[in-house]
């Protein structure tokens, strides 16, 4: 089948939180999501998510991109596979992201881009998305709980232990020997079968990560996940994978097939972690779980922020298999709570739909006083 795209709408969310979700780098003052629908000739539509929480400013400037400097190329694009738009648009727009050395902006857009034509062309089929993708996906994923701050840890797992969680991720990097203080607070109170990972969010230099091997190496975490910059050389990766028995985790921040192919190949990340609202979509994070999977790592997709993206991102882990786990972040967000999709059972599994595409057909009508922004460009 081809498919012909008559319409492209963007809509830009905000919600207050009481809470800010903090990292090491920066601070979320409100949640934000920017999601797109392609709709083609037919009138079958599809739903994206585009990346949106830094900067600050993120969400607005996404929908703006996409209808100003992208949508010339969608509108009207006749095509003929489901990542179509992914190979095409990240030809199309290389010069536009080099003169405007906006590479990120561009690659979140296209993501989010192809996530939606996926979504249409399995609604063609009349299959959910990890039955378009895999005819053997799983009927449901396990999860962790993710976005735990370290200084309220132990009361946000109990709450996570609740909803049916028993694998928990906190983050660290703000103050070294107190965090892994608390850390082994929280692994030693950990109930039998649970389990406990750390996120670092790039905080740390090498000489600190390597000063901290053996403290978090006693912890039996599951994985350390970005204990240094994502771009630092490769070697730097190698000297912490030498240093630490715990397995090391990253991926959120690599881009482009090559990039994935070098980690890979390089050995010294044992859980790969694409986020499919970033770069890639399904088109190039589903080719970088299945190299993953292949090298006898370990998928486990990256995600902190809408209904759409979550659910998209569920699909893709079921159609791939292995053993990873589906990241869901505790905090309150209504962008992702109010999709009946994205909601987990109460042993903390999430089931992967069985209707058509992601199986959104409008958004959550609740949502519409947290609206910032609405576009469209037509044929």
């Amino acid at each position: 089948m081809t498919c012909l795209i008559e319409r492209v709408e963007v809509f830009c969310y905000r919600v207050p939180v009481k809470v800010p979700v903090a990292t090491s780098f920066g601070v979320m003052r409100d949640r934000p999501a920017v999601f797109v629908k392609l709709t083609d000739s037919t009138g079958c539509h599809g739903w994206g998510e585009i990346f949106a929480n830094w900067p600050a400013a993120a969400a607005e400037h996404r929908a703006q991109l996409l209808v100003q400097d992208i949508c010339d190329l969608v509108v009207g694009a006749n095509v003929a596979t489901a990542g179509a738009l992914f190979e095409s648009l990240t030809a199309q727009t290389h010069i536009r992201a080099l003169q405007s050395g906006e590479w990120g902006p561009f690659r979140q857009v296209i993501a989010g881009l192809d996530i939606a034509l996926h979504d249409i062309f399995a609604r063609h089929r009349g299959l959910p998305l990890a039955q378009f993708l895999d005819g053997g996906a799983a009927a449901e994923v396990p999860t962790y709980a993710s976005g735990i701050a370290i200084g309220a840890a132990a009361e946000l797992i109990a709450r996570s232990r609740a909803v049916g969680h028993n694998a928990f991720k906190v983050k660290i990097g703000f103050d070294g020997a107190r965090d892994i203080d608390a850390l082994r607070a929280l692994a030693d109170g950990l109930d039998d079968g649970e389990r406990l990972m750390a996120d670092v969010n790039q905080a740390w230099t090498v000489t600190e990560a390597l000063s901290h091997a053996a403290a978090i190496d006693a912890l039996g975490l599951q994985w350390l996940e970005e204990p240094i910059r994502a771009d630092l050389p490769a070697g730097d990766w190698q000297a912490l994978a030498d240093g630490f028995a715990t397995p090391l985790a990253a991926g959120e921040n690599i881009t482009g097939n090559s990039g994935f192919e070098t980690a890979i190949a390089a050995g010294h990340i044992s859980v790969v972690q694409p986020d499919i609202v970033k770069w890639g979509g399904i088109s190039g994070c589903g080719a970088a779980a299945l190299r993953t999977r292949d090298a006898g790592l370990r998928y486990c997709p990256h995600f902190l922020g809408g209904g759409i993206g979550l659910i998209a991102s569920a699909h893709l882990l079921a159609a791939v298999g292995g053993d990873g786990l589906l990241e869901v972040d505790v905090n309150p967000n209504p962008l992702r709570d109010a999709f009946e999709g994205a909601r987990l059972r109460d042993d903390g599994n999430f089931t992967i739909g069985t209707a058509p595409g992601l199986g959104i057909d409008a958004l959550p009508a609740e949502l519409s006083q947290y609206q910032t922004l609405s576009l469209e460009r037509r044929a």
